[in-house]
């Protein structure tokens, strides 16, 4: 709901349990008021106390009144160079030099629906869903225009923001940094948490008070990394998933990200999330404009948990577009830890005849498939089926695959190329590189100028090539490096600023035509597992492979931190072989599958060695996932114990919408000699209603179950799993 008090300058944004305000105040500077639990309509600003502040200057406007500053006010959207020295949100600068920007309410429209950017990816909703405000702000001298959109899905708490710069003058100027949010609060005792980590254990839960100064996250690579997330949260300092105060935001971006929060001079806390500035600068001609990419806000009032499902159910139903929708989707294997780069028709078929009695549905054959391609050495960037290996083509062995009654997929790296390559031999120039330097390498590999149209007009046509031979109907996406040598042959090095950025609207570009074009195929998206993890690739592809690591133990951690902002329908989970290849761990068959159908739930191993007691745990487990599929895909995910903390165990639900079923999953740590009697209290349950546990005659209390909890079974050994369907009794 948006409320608009015209007189008075006044926009209230209602959701189900939040309200935002801003107002244009005196000089048409536009203010942040407040952001928090649902309150009645009201003028909040009288909340924002000023006082004359040495050395925070005063705009020309308030003449001698010594009050007035940018420097202590909450700012909507922060710029530079007109007194405010906290983190800006725009940085312009001008023909003249000069790096100044001064923005003044001008006007704003209400609209039915949600707004959307073209080339980028943002929620999506209708009439009935959402709806948008508009303010206009302005940089009179310059005559830029600053458009904030804000979309507003009050079911969900969610609140989008993105921004458009218009150049209406009749001069150029240059966009040096261009956020998509700035949240101003009025108090400073916050809880920073981010989600951090390296390749093979992406998205840990970190979290510390905010200090006085800059604590920001973000990407220089290309992508949005391993390393961070750009999704981070802010939380009341005892906060946790049943209580306090927490904000979480989410940047809908694959590229250069910063998340930064500061801790002003006078307690007061400013967010601001949006591209890198690093390596950034978009010129604008007179006419020409800038939109951000979008940015989602959910605020909770009452914990983390509260704050994880509303996203999850947003991301869902609004964002993802699936093309199974109400549908499941098929357990797949996938031929990479099977087979590598060493394999034939003939023991791809194979594979597929040991996985189909299993319930296994969807066989995808990754690397190797095309061109010269024996190792990672040479081969990518030609897209031709190697017919050396596959006599016959993909239009014999997918007809193969089919024939067992199994889906059929491939893997592809489209944004990259080996040196040892018939197209890196005819385009050499359609690498990222500077004139006169050498290629730095990443997995003996060279990106692509995915910002030039030719490129990836090349690529495609290869690809469609490839997809129109053979019935695909999935299509695995990797980026197995960051990039490095960002320059682009096709601009000039004035705009050579623009590089990161185009390259990710090249990739958008590139999965949108995927998208029109071949409706029928499911695109899972992977940057060396979870390098790319994040709200603008779920709008294209809606699974991403969680992580290269498949070590069930330690999939815990990063499912856990995963499951913040990201639900478990976009989490790629598969079960691989032990002793792990990633540490060498190992867990048993079970446990491994109990962590993997929390996600999309597949296999990447070697079926002709599994014996026959392996096969009959994954064939009984496989049903198992698709007998609950709708319950873990769709439900509501509460975090009952935190990994390697709390307890001895590691323990997590889902609940269906109307409370009647849940799924409890358990796993251990190591063993321990004499160990205690534990007890599980779980979560989102009716307390109203009496439940079966495993289909048990005994009745178990809702109520029970969550103030007083279950008692656990003993389990022997090491890294044990055990899982526990709550069915709710007839009244």
């Amino acid at each position: 709901m948006i409320i608009h008090d015209t007189k008075n300058l006044l926009f209230t944004l209602h959701t189900r349990h939040t309200t935002y305000q801003m107002k244009a105040g005196p000089y048409g500077v536009l203010l942040h008021t407040y952001y928090g639990a649902r309150l009645e309509d009201a003028d909040l600003s009288y909340l924002i106390q000023s006082t004359d502040r040495s050395f925070s200057p005063n705009p020309a406007e308030a003449g001698h009144c010594r009050a007035y500053s940018l420097d202590t006010l909450p700012q909507e959207y922060s710029t530079s160079g007109v007194g405010d020295f906290r983190l800006p949100s725009l940085e312009l600068e001008l023909d003249d030099g000069s790096q100044i920007a001064d923005l003044r309410y001008r006007g704003y429209e209400v609209r039915r629906g949600k707004y959307a950017l073209e080339g980028l990816p943002a929620f999506y909703g209708t009439a009935g869903d959402a709806d948008t405000l508009v303010l206009f702000l302005e940089d009179a001298v310059s005559q830029v225009e600053v458009q904030l959109y804000y979309g507003v899905f009050e079911a969900y708490d969610l609140i989008t923001r993105a921004v458009r710069v218009v150049n209406h003058g009749s001069r150029p100027v240059r966009l040096r940094r261009a956020a998509s949010l700035c949240l101003d609060l009025p108090r400073a005792d916050w809880d920073f948490i981010t989600f951090d980590g390296r390749h093979a254990m992406e998205r840990g839960f970190h979290r510390a008070p905010l200090r006085p100064g800059v604590q920001s996250v973000g990407s220089l690579r290309g992508a949005s990394s391993h390393q961070h997330n750009p999704f981070v949260m802010l939380c009341e300092p005892d906060a946790g998933e049943t209580h306090g105060l927490c904000y979480g935001a989410m940047l809908l971006y694959s590229g250069n990200f910063e998340a930064a929060a500061e801790r002003s001079q006078f307690a007061e806390s400013r967010l601001v999330l949006g591209i890198h500035p690093h390596h950034f600068c978009f010129p604008l001609a007179p006419g020409e404009a800038f939109t951000t990419p979008e940015a989602a806000l959910v605020c909770s009032p009452g914990g983390f948990t509260a704050l994880s499902q509303q996203f999850h159910r947003a991301i869902r139903t609004h964002l993802r577009r699936d093309l199974y929708g109400q549908r499941r989707k098929p357990v797949l294997i996938n031929s990479w830890e099977a087979a590598y780069f060493d394999f034939s028709a003939e023991t791809l078929v194979q594979l597929a005849q040991e996985a189909a009695p299993l319930g296994i549905e969807l066989f995808v054959l990754d690397d190797g498939w095309f061109g010269h391609r024996d190792s990672d050495l040479r081969g990518l960037g030609d897209w031709f089926v190697n017919r050396e290996k596959l006599s016959g083509g993909l239009e014999a062995l997918a007809s193969k695959i089919n024939a067992l009654g199994m889906d059929f997929g491939l893997w592809i790296e489209p944004e990259m190329v080996n040196e040892d390559s018939q197209l890196f031999r005819t385009h050499p120039d359609w690498v990222l590189g500077a004139p006169g330097r050498p290629h730095s390498r990443g997995r003996s590999q060279l990106v692509l100028d995915f910002s030039r149209a030719e490129v990836r007009n090349h690529i495609y046509e290869a690809l469609r090539s490839i997809l129109s031979s053979a019935n695909i109907s999935y299509l695995k996406w990797d980026m197995n490096r960051s990039l490095t040598e960002v320059w682009s042959a096709a601009l000039p090095p004035e705009r050579q600023g623009e590089v990161y950025h185009r390259y990710v609207l090249g990739v958008y570009e590139f999965l949108e035509r995927l998208h029109r074009d071949y409706p029928q195929i499911l695109i899972e998206g992977c940057s060396g597992g979870g390098g790319r993890f994040d709200g603008g690739m779920l709008y294209y592809t809606p699974q991403i492979w969680c992580s290269d690591n498949t070590d069930a133990m330690d999939r815990l951690q990063i499912q856990h931190g995963t499951s913040f902002c990201y639900p478990a329908c976009a989490v790629g989970a598969h079960v691989s072989a032990v002793p792990n290849a990633q540490n060498g761990r190992v867990t048993p068959l079970e446990t491994r599958c109990t962590v993997a159908m929390s996600g999309t739930f597949g296999f990447e191993l070697d079926l002709r060695n599994a014996t026959a007691e392996e096969k009959a745990v994954i064939a009984g487990q496989t049903a198992f996932f698709k007998a609950h599929y709708d319950l873990i895909q769709t439900g509501d995910y509460f975090r009952l114990t935190e990994p390697g903390r709390e307890t001895r165990f590691t323990a997590w639900a889902y609940v269906s919408e109307d409370r009647r079923e849940a799924l409890v999953s358990i796993v251990t740590g190591a063993a321990q000699a004499a160990p205690p009697f534990q007890i599980l209290r779980l979560r989102g349950l009716d307390p109203s209603l009496r439940y079966k546990v495993n289909g048990s005659e005994v009745l178990y209390a809702g109520d029970a179950l969550m103030q007083a909890g279950y008692p656990l079974p003993m389990l022997l050994g090491d890294y044990q799993s055990l899982q526990l369907y709550l069915e709710a009794a007839n009244p």
